[in-house]
């Protein structure tokens, strides 16, 4: 029945240009429309060919393209199917980066460059065995090095097993099947699909060059959600940064609802060129406050602080003991020797000021070029454009990998893609060319 489904549409395809990528921009514009809708069967090479009157080694080139834009997968004696649609349930971000593996210049990943990583110390001598099951959970070392950075005075400190780790649990346990929570739109797709896991239902609040906007948490918080998630600095994906108005203008919000938390993820941390921001200056009884070393000192390290009062903190790190009881010790000596080795150090001011440069050489050549975007902070660049799958395609065409912007949705969005500029170390001018290419990609027309 799909692939009768799948002969229609090809039959009724008007494809004005006959190339392969052309081909592939017109199945893409089919699949985003709703034609073609996600698990459908493809027909076969040969019937696609015969009806759009083309070769079979066009149309071969064409689903390669589309492979490689994560539009299309091979589901097993099913054959080729229309990929899962990216905003469908847990795992979305997952699905945003199916299929992204052969590219020259894969810039859909968000991950740091590891040639300004840190260089990690040796092991030997780090750490000694606990004495006990119940040794502080913390180093006492590494929370006076962490307190004396923190953006305010915090009551309980605990390091977990990354951002996300620590979130899960905090949300765990705030949360409850039926809650709402208030989250950016557009905002990091794994939170989405641990909201969702959790049965908690998700509302975005809208955006700007500075990050949430406090009319939006307004009207979000007139919802009456049990928390909610931001991101202070270098928002993946819009690289937004609070300033020191827009805090204490959302903090005013916040200050109406006070039984509502506000969980903080500063996941770009110490590779962000913005200074770090909190709630917590205004609010430090409502604020969980998480930092990530992931960006600026390696992903593999899987290592977070937390701060947030007693009340919200002490029940996790309760209930943690019955599983993973605490996050190596062997790793946190490891991070208090990158915090206060002066190499190390500089390593991490090395590639803050190296992202901004990537970032900024975009910037300017996309305004060059008649695309002007906000200057931004951190690795990731929200680029606007006229359709998603056919920007996807344009980039593939490339050799260039970006994600799409629908993973990120929380809400009404246009169509945009997350470009990870950090990941961009020479030919700047080249890739924003391609890059403003993709972003005026035309989406075209499909018969019904």
């Amino acid at each position: 029945m799909l692939e009768t489904y799948g002969n229609k549409v090809f039959s009724e395809l008007r494809v004005t240009d006959l190339s392969a990528r052309g081909l592939a921009e017109a199945v893409g514009r089919a699949v985003g429309d709703g034609v073609l809708a996600p698990g459908s069967k493809l027909p076969p090479v040969r019937t696609v060919a015969a009806a759009l009157h083309m070769s079979p080694t066009t149309v071969n080139a064409a689903w390669q393209l589309l492979r490689r834009a994560g539009t299309i997968q091979t589901d097993g004696r099913r054959g080729t199917v229309v990929a899962t649609s990216r905003a469908d349930g847990p795992g979305r971000y997952r699905a945003a980066l199916r299929g992204r593996s052969g590219f020259a210049l894969d810039l859909s990943t968000g991950v740091p460059d590891p040639q300004l990583l840190p260089p990690l110390p040796a092991l030997a001598g780090l750490s000694p065995a606990p004495t006990s099951y119940l040794d502080e959970p913390v180093l006492p070392s590494l929370s006076a090095v962490l307190r004396s950075s923190w953006p305010f005075p915090c009551e309980r400190i605990a390091i977990f097993d990354g951002a996300m780790d620590a979130i899960d649990h905090v949300a765990s346990s705030l949360l409850r099947i039926g809650d709402r929570a208030v989250v950016e739109n557009p905002c990091f797709p794994p939170l989405l699909d641990l909201l969702e896991s959790l049965g908690v239902q998700v509302i975005g609040a809208e955006t700007d060059d500075s990050g949430m906007l406090p009319s939006a948490l307004a009207a979000g918080l007139a919802q009456r959600p049990s928390a909610v998630f931001l991101q202070p600095r270098a928002l993946n994906p819009t690289g937004a940064s609070w300033s020191p108005a827009r805090t204490a203008a959302l903090a005013t919000v916040l200050a109406t609802a006070p039984s509502v938390y506000a969980v903080e993820d500063d996941s770009a941390g110490d590779v962000s060129s913005a200074p770090a921001q909190s709630l917590g200056s205004h609010l430090p009884r409502q604020t969980v406050h998480v930092r990530s070393f992931s960006k600026s000192h390696g992903p593999d390290l899987r290592l977070a602080a937390v701060t947030a009062p007693a009340a919200v903190l002490d029940p996790v790190l309760e209930r943690r003991l019955l599983g993973q009881g605490w996050t190596s010790r062997l790793l946190q000596h490891l991070l208090l020797a990158l915090l206060t080795d002066p190499s190390s150090v500089a390593a991490v001011a090395a590639a803050r000021d190296e992202y901004a440069r990537r970032r900024h050489l975009v910037v300017t050549a996309l305004a060059g070029l008649g695309l002007d975007l906000p200057a931004g902070d951190g690795l990731n660049l929200w680029l606007p454009v006229a359709d998603e799958q056919a920007a996807l395609i344009s980039l593939a065409s490339n050799g260039i990998a970006a994600a799409a912007g629908t993973a990120f949705a929380a809400g009404p969005t246009t169509p945009h893609l997350r470009v990870t500029v950090g990941l961009i170390a020479t030919d700047h001018a080249a890739v924003a060319a391609h890059l403003a290419d993709a972003a005026r990609a035309p989406a075209l027309s499909v018969a019904r």
